[in-house]
C-alpha cells in the first residue's frame, strides 16, 4: 500500500512555484497591511490556477493533514487545503458512490476552520463556501447560516452569504433574500460586495422579479456598494431609478 500524502509534501509542491515578486503583489492586493482585512497574511506568490493544480495532486490528503495546512500562516497553503476539502466533498457526493459519513466529516472540518478563523480572506471564502457548506445544506435546515450571519466576524458572515450561491444555482433564492435582509446594516466593503453579488445572481439565475421586489422594499436602506453590485445587470433606466433611491 502506498503511503498517504502529507502536508509537508504540499508545502514542498507550492514552494516550487513561489515567486517573490508575485508575493509582494498579492500581499498588497489582499490588503495584508496593519489594520487591513488581511492583516498579517503571508503569501508565497503562487497564483490560483497553480494552487488548483497542486490541490488536484493531493486529493487523498488525510483530514488531519488538511487541518495542518488550514492552520498555516501561509495563504496558499490554506487555499490548497480548501480546494482539497472541496474535492473530497464532491467525490463523497457522487450519486453512485455517495458517502454521507465522509460528506459530514468534510463539512465538520470546514466549519471548524471557519469558526477558528482560518477561512479568513475573500478568495478563501469564495473558493469554498458554496461548494462545501452550501452544497451540504441544499436539502437541509439552513439555520446554521443565520447563526453565522449573526457573528461579528466578517468572514463568517461572508461564508453565510456565499454558501447561498449553491441554492441560487438550484433555483432557490429564499435563503439569500432572508440573509440579505439580516445583513443590510453591515457596511463593511466585503460584505457589501458579497450582498450585492448574491442579489444580482438571484436576478440573473432565479427570477428578475425577486431581485426587483427586494430592491423595491430595501434599496433606500442598502449601502451604495451593495446597491451598485445588485443592479449591474438591470437595464439603464431601472439601474438609475434604484440608485437614485439611495
Amino acid at each position: 500500500m502506498s503511503e498517504l500524502p502529507t502536508a509537508e509534501q504540499v508545502r514542498a509542491a507550492l514552494a516550487e512555484h513561489a515567486d517573490p515578486a508575485d508575493a509582494r503583489h498579492l500581499q498588497r492586493f489582499f490588503k495584508t497591511g496593519p489594520g487591513e482585512y488581511g492583516d498579517g497574511d503571508v503569501f508565497l506568490g503562487v497564483r490560483v490556477p497553480v494552487s488548483r493544480r497542486v490541490a488536484k495532486g493531493f486529493t487523498a490528503l488525510p483530514l488531519d493533514q488538511v487541518d495542518e495546512l488550514l492552520d498555516s500562516p501561509v495563504h496558499e497553503e490554506r487555499l490548497v487545503a480548501l480546494f482539497v476539502l472541496g474535492a473530497k466533498f464532491a467525490t463523497a457526493s457522487k450519486p453512485r458512490t455517495r458517502d454521507d459519513k465522509a460528506r459530514e466529516e468534510t463539512v465538520d472540518r470546514y466549519l471548524a476552520a471557519v469558526c477558528r478563523g482560518r477561512v479568513n480572506n475573500w478568495d478563501l471564502v469564495d473558493s469554498s463556501a458554496e461548494y462545501i457548506l452550501g452544497a451540504w445544506l441544499l436539502d437541509k435546515d439552513r439555520t446554521l447560516l443565520f447563526e453565522l450571519a449573526h457573528q461579528d466576524s466578517l468572514w463568517e458572515r461572508r461564508v453565510a452569504l456565499l454558501s447561498t450561491f449553491a441554492f441560487i444555482r438550484a433555483g432557490d433564492a429564499s435563503t439569500t433574500l432572508a440573509l440579505a435582509e439580516e445583513l443590510l446594516d453591515d457596511h463593511r466593503d466585503l460584505i457589501q460586495k458579497a450582498l450585492g453579488w448574491m442579489l444580482r445572481e438571484v436576478g440573473k439565475k432565479v427570477d428578475p422579479a425577486l431581485l426587483t421586489g427586494f430592491l423595491d422594499a430595501n434599496a433606500r436602506e442598502m449601502g451604495r456598494t451593495a446597491l451598485s453590485y445588485a443592479t449591474e445587470h438591470l437595464d439603464k433606466e431601472q439601474r438609475a431609478a434604484y440608485r437614485a433611491m439611495r
